[in-house]
């Protein structure tokens, strides 16, 4: 960001905050392949304060929502008792950096997968689970966030048609993947209703200090859908970083989390369901990790885009694996 954005940054805060902001440090935080975020420590109104700024990244991908949706999503999920940074500020034009934006206070903690699940605390997998009974009991119809569409009628359905559609659009072949898509329509449950679905509740998007989840992160790519879908992707294989026997996002069991979600939602999880909607998961990153690579290699240069697509085949042995092939 350059001299003359940051300048119109300043003054417009100052506006947004109804009192004069003074951007003291600015600096890119690391990770954000889809968007960026800047730490920003303000001087508002003469008070010290810790910010976040997100905003979208040159090339963002198109399944992913706009930062004013992903603010407003932050609104309902704190209303709803999530743990989730507090948003502040919104700007849903261009004129300011370039880009849409919105501000959220900056909270303490680590984030990265293969640090949290080396030292997980007892009773993670456990707080994972009530954060997500939280967001799932946000349920449609919702006007304030009517840009998230009409629920579908069956969930099932409409991942795997969406997924077939991702893989004719990108024109590769992977057998693989449209196998494990022919199983998950073959034994797909029928739907049992609708909740607001965060769509990547994963260790890495959690951020935790002292043992305690401090931030749910990241919720561009939020959807109704079954509840089941949440937990399927937080017990994923590919999201326990190496702690494979920790089926709970790698920081717990499967017995202690699918309790914990129970106690807090009052709903029973069924077993099957989540399942299947694990086997959705990895075939969903098998999508996007080759999406990934073909942005690096259609000109959105990126190292960790084209190291990203290098572990489709991993995920297509999981596929295999978790349809009884392999």
């Amino acid at each position: 960001m350059d001299e003359a954005a940051r300048t119109r940054l300043a003054a417009w805060l100052s506006e947004a905050a109804g009192a004069p902001v003074l951007v003291q440090e600015m600096a890119l935080l690391s990770g954000g392949a889809v968007q960026q975020n800047w730490a920003l420590d303000v001087l508002r109104g003469g008070q010290r304060d810790a910010w976040v700024l997100r905003t979208d990244n040159a090339a963002a991908l198109s399944v992913s929502l706009p930062r004013t949706a992903e603010y407003a999503l932050l609104r309902a999920a704190r209303a709803a008792g999530v743990t989730v940074p507090e948003p502040l500020f919104c700007c849903p034009g261009r004129e300011v950096t370039g880009a849409p934006f919105f501000v959220m206070r900056r909270v303490a903690g680590i984030a990265q997968g293969h640090r949290l699940v080396r030292g997980a605390t007892a009773g993670l997998a456990a707080q994972c689970a009530t954060e997500m009974a939280r967001i799932h009991s946000i349920t449609p119809p919702r006007p304030d966030l009517d840009f998230l569409g009409a629920p579908p009628a069956d969930p099932h359905a409409a991942f795997v048609a969406a997924q077939r559609g991702v893989l004719d659009a990108a024109g590769t072949p992977r057998p693989v993947v449209e196998w494990g898509l022919r199983h998950l329509e073959r034994t797909a449950p029928p739907p049992a209703g609708n909740v607001l679905n965060h769509n990547d509740f994963r260790t890495g998007n959690y951020m935790v200090a002292d043992g305690r989840i401090t931030a749910v992160l990241d919720w561009e790519f939020a959807a109704w859908g079954d509840r089941h879908a949440d937990l399927g992707w937080f017990c994923a294989p590919c999201w326990r970083f190496g702690a494979l026997a920790a089926e709970a996002g790698g920081v717990g069991s499967r017995a202690e989390f699918t309790a914990a979600y129970a106690a807090a939602s009052g709903h029973v999880v069924e077993d099957a369901r989540v399942r299947w909607w694990e086997l959705a998961a990895t075939i969903r990153w098998a999508t996007v990790a080759a999406d990934q690579g073909g942005r690096h290699l259609a000109g959105d240069t990126s190292l960790e885009l084209a190291l990203t697509s290098h572990i489709v085949p991993e995920l297509e042995l999981d596929i295999l694996r978790m349809t009884g092939v392999a």
